[in-house]
């Protein structure tokens, strides 16, 4: 789902604009801030006491342009008066061409003929299949048909203009729930790269480590990397697939020092390919460390090279300047490398039927460490399947002594198909009845419960379930895996009374999400998860901060580094600290196209090209892509 987050900007045109206005538009511009404040005082106020969860915005169908909100109840309390309503100030991006002076003035673009209370309330539908509303508030002019738009609304009070808001694009998502993992040998998770303090054995685990490069070197022998791949004790693994990004240091040609790197991760991934015969899976990119260049040259006497052009910085690190800098630069050529790996597996070769025949007969023998490991290689055959018919031919006595067996077949089925999780749910409950206290079970049937109150497949009384997720401790279950279930339940919570319009109980889940979500480890995907879901529920502030740390290294995850972009570009005072030109070349860097698309229309996936107002965001715009 995407929502329109809003920018304003309040502003006094000149006389000569307000007499042009006056005479073409039917609405008065206020000449003074005191006029303005007679004239404005109620919409201010409304607009100030807005509930957050109120949106608003413009939608483009063909030529024709909707005022769209998801309460249409806040705005026909709004408009009040007839001559209240909404003018829309069509802008083009082609004002914001590099080569183009920027006018002073605030109207950026063409102003439709206003649409005033009766009209615009009685033109108020219900758009099918949501919770929006819609009204029809003007057409794009035919000369600006063909030309990348945006909206702009001004809203009106008794025909004097009190407000000017340009809207952005920012996308947001109910927050899906963390990854709790389940219980199978062992606490296993979907998401590989989350980290426990529990030192479980999983079938598969990453190794994160970087690789210093010597200048000018990119051939790699086996011999040179042995001792590494010695170091990692891959005696039960092998290397699946690994992930290198190589970064150079910023001196001399961006062509050759790509090559350069390209050349180091290849080399490295094929002398780490010498050492097993599975084949490897690999990804590799190159960039210039911008990041750590910038950061460190922070404290010296080259600081000032911060604010000048990335060319002209290379232009000048050359010579004495480049040999001064080396003891920095050597630290900037290096290739951070991710490993993932996958447990061995000697039945892997083994037919599905042969699987299942074997296992049968180690369960009739009795021998259930060895069926447990039959069974894992079960489950892999699965992996490609959507169906967990398989398992039903799995022989497994109702006993006791099986239930390590029972659980992993009944929890299986609930990470194969999510829409297993009634069937799974059901059986862990008889499972459970031959071991009432076994942790195992009792952590899986939360989790698994946790998708059926979700889909509302089942009444569960929320109060009563959070009874039984903090009694888990009672049965062995660390705090911090508890924690991450309460911050769960309450994701749940907030969207089931965001929409039955609780909003004081909706925000106190929200608070409780931003204090409890550091008691434990979160992955990239949560973190970005985190800022979605508070983005969602208008808390935008609290989702920058929760990013903040993460975006100043070179090793930020993409994703991450670009949400953390839409959350902060549109603040001037964040664009304008001392690290924000640093991080924006460390998104540069990482993908310029994603970059670049972040000054598309709103209504076209980027962000707003207004931003281009910005002189300094204009300027980076302009260096990085135009060309």
């Amino acid at each position: 789902m995407k929502i329109y987050q809003s920018l304003v900007l309040l502003f006094v045109l000149t006389c000569t604009q307000i007499l042009q206005s006056q005479n073409s538009l039917g609405f008065t511009f206020p000449a003074t801030n005191a006029e303005r404040n007679q004239k404005c005082s109620y919409f201010t106020n409304a607009f100030r006491q807005k509930p957050k969860e109120v949106g608003f915005g413009i939608k483009r169908e063909g030529n024709n342009l909707y005022f769209t909100t998801n309460n249409k109840k806040w705005f026909t309390a709004l408009f009040k008066k007839s001559g209240d309503g909404i003018a829309i100030d069509v802008v083009s991006k082609s004002r914001y061409k590099c080569e183009n002076e920027l006018d002073a003035s605030q109207i950026k673009g063409t102003v439709l003929p206003a649409v005033f209370a009766q009209k615009l309330l009685r033109g108020f539908k219900k758009v099918t299949g949501t919770n929006s509303f819609r009204t029809l508030v003007g057409s794009v002019p035919a000369a600006l048909a063909k030309e990348e738009l945006e909206f702009n609304i001004l809203f009106l009070n008794n025909k004097a203009l009190c407000r000017y808001q340009t809207t952005y694009n920012l996308d947001s998502y109910g927050w899906d729930l963390l990854d709790m993992g389940v219980y199978l040998d062992s606490l296993t998770y979907k998401d590989k790269s989350i980290n426990t303090s529990d030192k479980f054995i999983t079938k598969y685990k990453t190794l994160k480590f970087v690789i210093p490069f010597q200048k000018n070197k990119y051939d790699y022998s086996s011999e040179d990397i042995k001792p590494l791949y010695d170091s990692l004790r891959l005696t039960d693994f092998n290397i699946k697939k690994i992930n290198i990004k190589a970064y150079a240091s910023i001196e001399g040609s961006l062509k050759r020092n790509i090559e350069l790197q390209e050349k180091r991760a290849n080399s490295i991934v094929k002398s780490l390919q010498t050492f097993q015969k599975p084949n490897i899976v690999t990804e590799i990119s190159s960039s210039e460390n911008w990041v750590e260049f910038l950061n460190d040259i922070s404290k010296t006497k080259y600081k000032s090279f911060k604010t000048l052009p990335k060319q002209t910085i290379k232009n000048k690190v050359v010579g004495e300047v480049s040999k001064d800098l080396e003891k920095y630069l050597q630290k900037h050529r290096k290739a951070v490398v991710i490993l993932e790996l996958e447990r061995k597996d000697k039945y892997k070769n083994m037919s599905k039927e042969k699987l299942v025949a074997t296992f049968n007969d180690l369960v009739l023998k009795e021998n259930i460490e060895e069926a447990l490991v039959v069974q894992n290689s079960i489950f892999e055959k699965l992996k490609r399947e959507s169906s967990p018919d398989l398992l039903n031919t799995l022989n497994v006595p109702k006993q006791r002594k099986f239930v390590p067996i029972l659980n992993k077949n009944s929890i299986y089925k609930y990470i194969l198909n999510l829409s297993y999780a009634k069937i799974a749910f059901d059986e862990l409950k008889k499972i459970e009845k031959l071991d009432p206290k076994n942790r195992n079970i009792k952590y899986n049937l939360i989790v698994v419960k946790f998708i059926i109150w979700k889909n509302n497949w089942e009444k569960i009384e929320a109060n009563s379930f959070k009874q039984e997720i903090l009694k888990l401790k009672s049965y062995g279950i660390k705090q911090h895996l508890i924690d991450r279930m309460l911050v769960n339940f309450h994701i749940v919570k907030a969207e089931k009374d965001m929409r039955a319009r609780k909003y004081d109980e909706k925000d106190a889940s929200v608070e409780f999400i931003i204090d409890t979500y550091e008691n434990f480890n979160l992955s990239n995907y949560d973190y970005l998860s985190l800022a979605q879901f508070l983005t969602y529920y208008a808390n935008t502030d609290e989702a920058t901060e929760v990013l903040d740390e993460k975006v100043k290294t070179i090793t930020i995850d993409e994703d991450l580094l670009f949400y953390y972009l839409n959350l902060t570009i549109v603040d001037e005072y964040a664009v304008d600290s001392q690290n924000y030109r640093t991080i924006m070349l460390n998104a540069i860097e990482m993908n310029r196209d994603r970059f670049c698309k972040l000054f598309n229309s709103s209504l076209e996936d980027g962000v707003t090209f207004q931003l281009l107002e910005n002189k300094y965001l204009r300027a980076t715009y302009c260096e990085n892509c135009t060309k």
